[in-house]
């Protein structure tokens, strides 16, 4: 079995990281009846003899659970965040030896957290995360959590991103990107992200790009569902989708429900690495499948279902209406229309009790209203995780590369000029070691091929091509 190690950078970083291991000790918990350390935990989670007092040599490869402890770095510039994290219920799944920390904060600046912090905290962060991968004994991705407007999630964040890249070029990266919406109440929210933008087209290996808006629209939406009672829709106490306590009473912080959103995001993709089942998907199969050029590495992802049914029993009906919901914009976890634009590839991620005849069945009825380039129209690729969510009876995770991440990009690109023209805030940028104002062109540059790039896969979907004849041979 494999295992990975989750890297969570800032405030919005712990945060989601923090529901993400929240709901995988549930899952967990819900299957693993014993208390036994099995391979589904030692993907995510060590074992660790809290009685021994011989350093780092700790682990129990088996048997009887001890103490957990998640494969996780914990990053903050401001102490608050893991401040609350150690004094809350999952204290005891960190130690003090996977936090870096410190007071200040990045003010909002990606340039203080990527040059100031960064080489600042580099050795450190160098060594947590070689103690983190000692640990591993087949360590096969890196899981960055971060947010594009703020200063540490985006400056650092990024930073760690580059690090990951010099001393572990061979594991693979994923990064679970908070992008701000356009009423973000952090100015220089535009410059942080278009900065952050090229690190990540330049360095990782797959971006789940996620909006801050998109998760309020869909929190507003189940909440709405929930209180009006529309189709029967009921979020039942055991729902792993809204809040800490389950559901939506009870004291919420401000983005818990949001955060959640992420959280169950992330564990689905986890899903087969943790679980078993019947068409397992390995992590490395996303983006070896999903990434035909290396700069087009953003996908889109969709949940479903966002709430859950009032009756666990799903007839089939309803499970044909959950991958429809899956390719619907109202699910997506960015503002998109994936059906009005072009599929390069496509990976469907489903739990709980369905058949390979099922996803073949479905994969096949919507097909004909997807457009796929013309030279991938197979495109798709498959995983079946028998262990459902915490209250559901099966789910399902779309990620797709899709040319619909463009409108996100464009929008970020118009307002970083609006700033930039003016060079307006830009000499709290440059005041920094090591910030020049070719940063702020290069990263702009970078931005518009992206862009360009899809432009031109864009160009070619009315282009498709249609079966070749075949070659009529006399006899």
């Amino acid at each position: 079995m494999t295992q990975s190690i989750v890297v969570q950078v800032g405030q919005c970083g712990n945060q989601v990281g923090c529901r993400f291991w929240d709901l995988a000790l549930r899952e967990h918990a819900s299957v693993n009846k014993k208390g036994i350390y099995d391979e589904a935990l030692s993907s995510f989670f060590r074992n660790v003899d809290t009685r021994r007092s011989d350093g780092d040599n700790n682990d129990i490869s088996g048997g009887k659970i001890r103490s957990l402890k998640a494969r996780a770095v914990l990053i903050d510039m401001e102490e608050g965040v893991v401040n609350e994290i150690l004094q809350g219920p999952l204290r005891d799944v960190f130690d003090s030896k996977q936090l870096i920390t410190d007071v200040s904060g990045s003010g909002n600046n990606w340039a203080v957290g990527h040059k100031v912090y960064g080489s600042t905290y580099r050795e450190e962060i160098v060594e947590n995360l070689r103690k983190a991968a000692e640990h591993c004994d087949c360590l096969q991705c890196f899981f960055v959590i971060h947010s594009m407007g703020g200063g540490t999630g985006s400056g650092l964040g990024t930073f760690v991103l580059n690090v990951l890249e010099d001393e572990f070029p061979e594991v693979y990266r994923i990064v679970t990107s908070v992008y701000p919406s356009a009423e973000d109440d952090v100015i220089t929210s535009p410059y942080n992200s278009v900065l952050a933008m090229r690190e990540l087209t330049e360095h990782a290996d797959c971006v789940l790009p996620i909006e801050n808006q998109s998760l309020v629209d869909i929190v507003n939406k189940i909440k709405h569902m929930s209180h009006s009672g529309k189709l029967g829709a009921e979020i039942k106490q055991s729902s792993t989708i809204i809040s800490g306590q389950g559901g939506v009473k009870g004291q919420e912080k401000p983005f818990d429900a949001m955060n959640n959103i992420v959280a169950n995001m992330l564990l689905n993709l986890t899903s087969s690495a943790r679980f078993e089942g019947s068409l397992n998907m390995d992590l490395n199969e996303i983006t070896m499948n999903l990434v035909p050029f290396p700069n087009l590495h953003y996908l889109v992802s969709s949940l479903t279902p966002l709430y859950t049914l009032a009756d666990v029993n799903v007839p089939s009906r309803r499970l044909d209406q959950m991958f429809s919901d899956a390719f619907s914009k109202d699910h997506q976890l960015i503002h998109s229309d994936p059906k009005h634009s072009l599929y390069l590839a496509c990976a469907l991620i489903v739990r709980g009790d369905v058949q390979v005849s099922d996803l073949r069945r479905n994969i096949e009825r919507l097909k004909p209203s997807l457009p796929f380039v013309s030279w991938n129209q197979e495109g798709w690729k498959t995983g079946l995780c028998s262990v459902p969510p915490v209250g559901h009876s099966h789910s399902l995770l779309a990620l797709a590369n899709n040319t619909c991440v463009k409108p996100t990009f464009i929008e970020l690109k118009d307002r970083f000029m609006k700033l930039y023209k003016k060079r307006a805030h830009l000499h709290h940028y440059l005041h920094v070691d090591g910030m020049e104002q070719s940063c702020f062109s290069e990263a702009f540059s970078s931005l518009s091929s992206l862009i360009e790039e899809y432009n031109q896969l864009d160009a070619t979907k009315g282009l498709l091509m249609t079966d070749a004849q075949r070659l009529n041979i006399a006899v």
